[in-house]
Protein backbone atom coordinates (compact mmCIF):
# COMPACT_ATOMS: atom_id res chain seq x y z
CA UNK A 1 0.00 0.00 0.00
CA UNK A 2 2.98 2.62 0.79
CA UNK A 3 4.66 1.80 -3.03
CA UNK A 4 1.26 2.78 -4.45
CA UNK A 5 0.96 6.00 -1.75
CA UNK A 6 4.58 6.69 -3.17
CA UNK A 7 4.29 6.05 -6.72
CA UNK A 8 0.78 8.09 -6.62
CA UNK A 9 2.63 10.81 -5.10
CA UNK A 10 5.46 11.02 -8.01
CA UNK A 11 3.03 10.75 -10.38
CA UNK A 12 1.35 13.70 -8.71
CA UNK A 13 4.22 15.66 -8.41
CA UNK A 14 5.39 15.17 -11.90
CA UNK A 15 2.18 16.41 -13.81
CA UNK A 16 2.39 19.76 -11.57
CA UNK A 17 5.90 20.34 -13.06
CA UNK A 18 5.53 23.66 -15.55
CA UNK A 19 5.51 23.17 -18.62
CA UNK A 20 8.18 25.67 -20.62
CA UNK A 21 8.86 26.59 -23.82
CA UNK A 22 12.22 26.60 -25.35
CA UNK A 23 12.73 30.65 -25.84
CA UNK A 24 15.17 31.19 -28.80
CA UNK A 25 18.73 32.27 -28.93
CA UNK A 26 20.54 35.01 -28.04
CA UNK A 27 22.58 35.74 -31.20
CA UNK A 28 25.32 38.08 -32.49
CA UNK A 29 26.96 38.24 -36.01
CA UNK A 30 30.38 39.56 -36.75
CA UNK A 31 32.45 39.24 -40.05
CA UNK A 32 35.77 38.23 -39.14
CA UNK A 33 37.93 34.57 -38.79
CA UNK A 34 36.30 31.92 -36.40
CA UNK A 35 40.02 31.66 -34.95
CA UNK A 36 39.82 35.35 -34.04
CA UNK A 37 36.36 35.86 -32.58
CA UNK A 38 37.16 32.34 -30.41
CA UNK A 39 39.86 33.91 -28.78
CA UNK A 40 38.18 37.28 -28.21
CA UNK A 41 35.32 35.24 -26.47
CA UNK A 42 37.95 32.93 -24.04
CA UNK A 43 39.66 36.15 -23.42
CA UNK A 44 36.68 38.02 -22.46
CA UNK A 45 35.35 35.14 -20.34
CA UNK A 46 38.80 34.74 -18.80
CA UNK A 47 38.82 38.75 -17.98
CA UNK A 48 35.77 38.78 -16.41
CA UNK A 49 37.36 36.02 -14.09
CA UNK A 50 36.07 33.07 -14.64
CA UNK A 51 37.35 29.95 -16.04
CA UNK A 52 36.91 27.66 -18.61
CA UNK A 53 35.47 24.10 -17.63
CA UNK A 54 34.82 23.14 -21.29
CA UNK A 55 35.50 23.84 -25.06
CA UNK A 56 33.65 21.40 -26.87
CA UNK A 57 34.43 21.48 -30.05
CA UNK A 58 31.12 20.41 -31.87
CA UNK A 59 31.95 21.21 -35.30
CA UNK A 60 35.15 19.01 -35.40
CA UNK A 61 33.04 16.11 -34.04
CA UNK A 62 29.59 16.48 -36.30
CA UNK A 63 32.24 16.72 -39.37
CA UNK A 64 34.10 13.28 -38.13
CA UNK A 65 31.19 11.30 -37.62
CA UNK A 66 29.15 12.53 -40.72
CA UNK A 67 29.99 9.60 -43.08
CA UNK A 68 29.40 7.52 -39.97
CA UNK A 69 25.83 8.70 -39.53
CA UNK A 70 24.90 8.74 -43.26
CA UNK A 71 24.98 12.23 -44.23
CA UNK A 72 27.05 14.59 -46.71
CA UNK A 73 26.07 17.59 -45.06
CA UNK A 74 28.65 19.83 -43.43
CA UNK A 75 26.63 21.67 -41.17
CA UNK A 76 29.84 24.09 -39.54
CA UNK A 77 32.83 25.18 -41.03
CA UNK A 78 33.75 25.28 -37.26
CA UNK A 79 31.80 25.54 -33.92
CA UNK A 80 32.86 25.27 -30.46
CA UNK A 81 31.13 25.91 -27.21
CA UNK A 82 33.13 27.08 -24.22
CA UNK A 83 31.34 26.13 -20.78
CA UNK A 84 31.52 27.70 -17.26
CA UNK A 85 30.07 28.90 -14.52
CA UNK A 86 30.07 32.39 -11.83
CA UNK A 87 30.08 31.33 -8.79
CA UNK A 88 29.08 34.96 -8.08
CA UNK A 89 25.76 35.10 -10.17
CA UNK A 90 25.16 31.40 -9.74
CA UNK A 91 25.04 32.03 -6.29
CA UNK A 92 22.51 34.42 -6.55
CA UNK A 93 19.90 32.95 -9.23
CA UNK A 94 20.07 29.45 -7.18
CA UNK A 95 19.18 31.09 -4.23
CA UNK A 96 16.61 32.69 -5.93
CA UNK A 97 15.08 29.32 -7.07
CA UNK A 98 17.07 26.17 -6.27
CA UNK A 99 16.24 24.73 -9.41
CA UNK A 100 18.11 26.82 -11.44
CA UNK A 101 21.02 24.50 -10.77
CA UNK A 102 19.97 23.16 -13.77
CA UNK A 103 21.34 25.35 -15.91
CA UNK A 104 25.01 25.57 -14.66
CA UNK A 105 27.29 25.67 -16.45
CA UNK A 106 26.45 28.33 -18.83
CA UNK A 107 27.53 28.07 -22.29
CA UNK A 108 28.44 30.52 -25.39
CA UNK A 109 28.43 29.06 -28.22
CA UNK A 110 30.83 30.32 -31.56
CA UNK A 111 30.14 28.85 -35.19
CA UNK A 112 30.79 29.23 -38.90
CA UNK A 113 29.15 27.87 -41.70
CA UNK A 114 30.08 26.30 -44.96
CA UNK A 115 27.44 28.92 -46.66
CA UNK A 116 28.55 31.82 -45.19
CA UNK A 117 32.73 31.80 -44.67
CA UNK A 118 34.05 34.49 -42.89
CA UNK A 119 30.36 35.52 -40.66
CA UNK A 120 30.84 34.05 -37.38
CA UNK A 121 27.86 33.83 -35.24
CA UNK A 122 28.09 34.18 -31.30
CA UNK A 123 25.56 33.78 -29.03
CA UNK A 124 23.77 31.93 -25.64
CA UNK A 125 20.79 30.53 -24.42
CA UNK A 126 17.92 33.31 -23.42
CA UNK A 127 17.29 33.12 -19.91
CA UNK A 128 14.41 35.01 -18.06
CA UNK A 129 12.96 35.96 -14.54
CA UNK A 130 14.89 34.26 -12.23
CA UNK A 131 17.83 33.76 -14.25
CA UNK A 132 18.30 37.17 -15.96
CA UNK A 133 21.76 37.63 -14.17
CA UNK A 134 22.78 34.92 -16.13
CA UNK A 135 21.51 36.42 -19.29
CA UNK A 136 23.16 39.90 -18.26
CA UNK A 137 26.58 38.26 -17.60
CA UNK A 138 26.71 36.09 -20.71
CA UNK A 139 25.27 39.17 -23.38
CA UNK A 140 27.85 41.29 -21.42
CA UNK A 141 30.68 39.02 -21.65
CA UNK A 142 30.08 38.07 -26.19
CA UNK A 143 29.39 42.19 -26.38
CA UNK A 144 33.03 42.91 -24.57
CA UNK A 145 34.48 39.73 -26.81
CA UNK A 146 32.93 41.43 -30.08
CA UNK A 147 33.68 44.90 -28.95
CA UNK A 148 37.42 43.58 -29.21
CA UNK A 149 37.77 42.60 -32.69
Amino acid sequence: MLRIATLASALALTVALPVTAETAPVIYTVEDSFENVTFAVESAIVGAGLVIDHVSHVGSMLERTRADVGSDTSIFTEANIFTFCSATVSRAVMEADIANVQHCPYGIFVYETPGAPGTITVGHRAYDGSMAPVNDLLSGIVKGALASE
